[in-house]
């Protein structure tokens, strides 16, 4: 069959250009149809007596409209903000393709929903030892119980987010995956783990998949038309990961005292007119780079120039360079492992791959930094894109917001803890904390906001009970200044723990100036190494529990901000016990008292 390239009989370009669109729409029996309508019209035009335009016959069918297009949900479980991000940046391009589409938040969602749900992507990070973010467990628990929806009907697909150096990477994500195939859905794609450095990765997979629905499911979206500002103005930049701010150092000063083990710094930094707005509760992001120093001693153990010239991600740069501000050249992941199995050949490290030694290799990993594994087992001749094949992308470092933006003017502070140790003979430091504290007024560093929608702050009227070890006292420092800069009336408790009252008591004049101000109602410091006997917060809680059962039964809302491997489930765990104790339950009526407070809000966490 030959195709015309030029307009029928008449026809004028945008006449043909409908025709043409019509037809390749058309199937075999439609197309036959439609040949007969026009045929009726023609007839009719030429002034035919007694022919009228034909109906259809009832046996063929008649031309109908696109599939009505699937609802897609896009729900995020996350506590540290890269789920939200990636549902967010997925919705607004599920949106330029023209599908209908919505976000939420798996701590508000009830499981149950699922069922009705037609197409739904599922992004899940995995925290602490395989755990789901705290605020969704709820979600978690009912899809893996008796509770659980059937799903035949539903498509789905899961994002699963996690960090390599934990022995449970990605567990959530995983489990999530299987329970939904056993529950009857059917998946739109195989599922994706994401590490730490790889969430570019896990934005192109969902690009592609909502690409896939909509070629599939949904009629072509029309060109969205390019909006122009007024004359003469701009767009403010948004200051992100992929954008941040260079912020002025105002203050950097030791709070921690004479004496003390561990040093503990006070930062301020000037936002300016940067347009950055935050929250109490909320982290901010500090762009890492490593020490220049460390890069130099990794070059010469790899026998490498740092003025070699290597191509990533479209742009030649110096490899010194690259190994300074694109990778992680401290923290060795199991991906390096297994890179440098590969390449050392080494019996030694081969016996640590295996799945098997997953314990053992995270003990291994955590006593061996990247420069360790190549000193300890040396490869000759390797390229720089060799070594970079095995080297985890640098990640920003987050540290929770240590004020309120109102009443600091618009600055930021931070409470940052200076990772220092010694590892094989040799001082060690943290890849940003350290550099912090080498940091003056006047230095500049580059940050970003990430909004933390679950450690929020409640009405002003309500209490709120604020539980924290160490540098974890810093978001309530946030909250206290926000209630006083409001007046608010609600009443506050600070249980605070730390190593020594003489040297480590944080902010202990403003706790105290707030007290007398009225700000803040109670204040609970206890510390570690002060007695005879180790006391922490936990048990604290413990010993206060008639209190604090009294205040959660008051409408309290309880927060707890600090280290997720100890400190955090012991806190959960006396909480549950003061209930049981304080409120005459049993253990399980206890943990269900507590869960009700998590899946109502009234209970947050901000660990790390």
């Amino acid at each position: 069959m030959t195709t015309t390239s030029f307009p029928g009989p008449g026809l004028g370009q945008e006449q043909w250009a409908q025709l043409k669109a019509l037809a390749v729409s058309l199937s075999p029996e439609q197309s036959n149809w439609v040949g007969g309508y026009f045929t009726g019209y023609a007839d009719a035009a030429r002034g035919l007596e007694g022919v009228l335009v034909a109906a259809p016959p009832v046996a063929v069918p008649v031309p109908t409209a696109a599939p009505a297009q699937r609802r897609l949900s896009l729900l995020y479980a996350s506590e540290t903000g890269n789920g939200i991000e990636l549902a967010e940046s997925a919705k607004t391009h599920a949106e330029t393709l023209g599908l209908a589409v919505r976000v939420q938040d798996l701590a508000r969602y009830k499981a149950g929903a699922l069922k009705d749900e037609e197409d739904v992507v599922l992004i899940a990070s995995t925290h602490g030892e395989g755990e789901p973010p705290q605020p969704a467990l709820d979600f978690f628990e009912t899809l893996g119980g008796r509770k659980a929806p059937t799903l035949a009907g539903v498509r789905f697909a899961v994002l699963a987010l996690g960090d390599s150096t934990y022995e449970f990477y990605c567990q959530t994500g995983r489990r999530l995956d299987e329970r939904l195939a056993e529950l009857g859905g059917e998946r739109l794609a195989p599922r994706i783990d994401c590490d730490v450095d790889q969430i570019g990765e896990g934005r192109r997979w969902l690009t592609t998949l909502l690409d896939g629905l909509a070629t599939r499911d949904a009629p072509a979206p029309a060109p969205a038309a390019a909006s122009a500002g007024p004359a003469g103005t701009a767009t403010a930049p948004r200051h992100d990961e992929a954008n941040p701010f260079r912020a002025e150092i105002l203050e950097n000063i030791v709070i921690t005292g004479r004496g003390s083990s561990k040093q503990t710094r006070h930062i301020e930094l000037a936002l300016g007119e940067s347009g950055i707005t935050y929250a109490p509760g909320d982290a901010l992001g500090i762009v890492a780079r490593n020490d220049p120093r460390r890069v130099e001693e990794l070059l010469d153990l790899l026998g490498l120039a740092g003025t070699a010239s290597v191509e990533l991600d479209g742009a030649s740069q110096p490899l010194a360079a690259l190994l300074e501000t694109g990778f992680e050249i401290v923290t060795a992941t199991p991906r390096f492992l297994e890179h440098w199995t590969g390449l050392s050949e080494a019996a030694a490290l081969r016996a640590l791959v295996g799945p098997e030694q997953l314990a053992a290799r995270n003990a291994w990993l955590k006593a061996h930094h990247v420069s360790d594994i190549v000193r300890q087992f040396p490869v000759s001749g390797l390229t720089p894109e060799a070594v970079l094949g095995g080297l985890r992308r640098l990640q920003p470092r987050f540290y929770s917001i240590a004020s309120s933006q109102d009443a600091q003017d618009g600055d930021v502070h931070l409470t940052v803890s200076t990772v220092r140790y010694q590892l094989h003979g040799t001082a060690r430091e943290g890849v940003v904390s350290g550099r912090l504290a080498g940091l003056a007024p006047g230095d500049e560093i580059e940050v970003f906001v990430r909004p933390n929608p679950h450690f929020r702050l409640p009405a002003d009227d309500v209490p709120m009970i604020m539980i924290g070890a160490g540098t974890g006292v810093a978001p309530y420092r946030g909250f206290v200044q926000e209630r006083a800069q409001r007046g608010a009336k609600g009443r506050s408790w600070l249980i605070f723990g730390d190593r020594n009252f003489r040297s480590d008591f944080l902010y202990q004049a403003e706790w105290q100036a707030h007290q007398q101000e009225g700000a803040l109602s109670l204040i609970d410091a206890v510390f570690s190494r002060d007695g005879a006997e180790k006391a922490y917060v936990q048990d604290r809680v413990r010993a206060r529990a008639a209190e604090l059962f009294a205040w959660l039964e008051d409408g309290a809302h309880l927060y707890v901000c600090g280290d997720a491997a100890g400190m955090a489930p012991g806190v959960h765990q006396a909480l549950i016990e003061a209930v049981a104790t304080a409120g005459n339950r049993p253990p399980d009526a206890a943990e269900d008292y507590v869960r009700a407070l998590q899946r109502d809000g009234r209970y947050q966490r901000d660990v790390y």
